[in-house]
C-alpha cells in the first residue's frame, strides 16, 4: 500500500470530487461515493493492496 502522496494534482482531484457532488442530496452523495471506490478499487485491482486500504481507513 503506497502511504506517501500519489497524487499529481490533489487540489485539483478534491476540487473534482467535491464538484461532482455539490448538487447531490446526502443519500445520493453516499451512494457516488460508493460508486467511485468501487470504481477506484478496480484499478487498484490487488486484494491484498485493497485489504490493507481497509485497515488503514479504519485506523484513521
Amino acid at each position: 500500500m503506497k502511504t506517501e502522496p500519489n497524487i499529481a494534482d490533489p487540489d485539483a482531484f478534491y476540487a473534482a470530487w467535491v464538484g461532482a457532488q455539490q448538487d447531490l442530496s446526502e443519500s445520493d452523495s453516499a451512494d457516488y461515493n460508493a460508486r467511485l471506490v468501487l470504481l477506484l478499487a478496480n484499478q487498484v485491482g490487488d486484494n491484498t493492496v485493497l485489504q490493507a486500504c481497509i485497515q488503514a481507513a479504519q485506523q484513521l
